[in-house]
């Protein structure tokens, strides 16, 4: 397999998210405390890194580290004034790039599988953050899976139709604080591929 040079709009920029570098500095002051507490007592940490994603305008997102610490949050892409309609593409893009450096190497990508939406701008607006996404995975040679909307719902609640209320319910009984639905999917996709998919 050939793998060809990173793109210069994947290069992190200087101004990196706020919001991301500092869930994932206090993610990783955790993981040190973690990885010397493991090399105390000799245990394995473990050593896939995961995201999930919630596509949409405010993304949702959760990555569990190589250690196990699970961070989560929401990411807004809605379009500037004076912006073309591309460049909210061009900022999620980005946004992936900041993520991938802060974190390290991300071995596999999760995302919600959306076959119904509200309207044709939502539908377009999936698609885009959807081809975006999985040509960057292509890109990285990260391996990528779509899981349908129900069976995340059923994995969480024991409901294929469980309510924004549902989800979020859910996700505080696990120990988060998920700001919204958004973040509380990213999260119940995260559970439902560490618990089915063996990584």
């Amino acid at each position: 397999m050939t793998i060809t040079p990173s793109d210069a709009s994947d290069a992190p920029e200087r101004n990196f998210s706020t919001r991301v570098r500092a869930r994932l500095t206090e993610s990783y002051v955790e993981l040190c405390r973690m990885c010397q507490t493991c090399t105390q007592t000799g245990t394995d940490p473990m050593t896939t890194t995961i995201l999930a994603l919630d596509l949409g305008t405010t993304t949702g997102w959760a990555l569990r580290c190589s250690d196990g610490h699970i961070t989560s949050g929401t990411e807004h892409f809605k379009p500037q004034r004076f912006e073309g309609g591309g460049m909210r593409f061009l900022r999620f893009k980005r946004w992936l790039a900041e993520l991938r450096s802060a974190s390290g190497p991300i071995d596999a990508v999760f995302f919600e599988e959306v076959r119904r939406h509200a309207g044709v701008d939502a539908a377009h607006a999936y698609g885009g953050f959807l081809g975006h996404l999985t040509a960057w995975c292509e890109h990285h040679t990260i391996p990528y899976q779509g899981v349908p909307v129900g069976t995340i719902k059923k994995h969480a609640t024991g409901k294929g139709n469980a309510s924004k209320d549902d989800m979020i319910a859910s996700a505080r009984q696990r120990g988060h604080d998920p700001a919204d639905d958004n973040e509380a999917d990213a999260l119940a996709l995260l559970h439902w591929a560490v618990q089915t998919q063996e990584v």
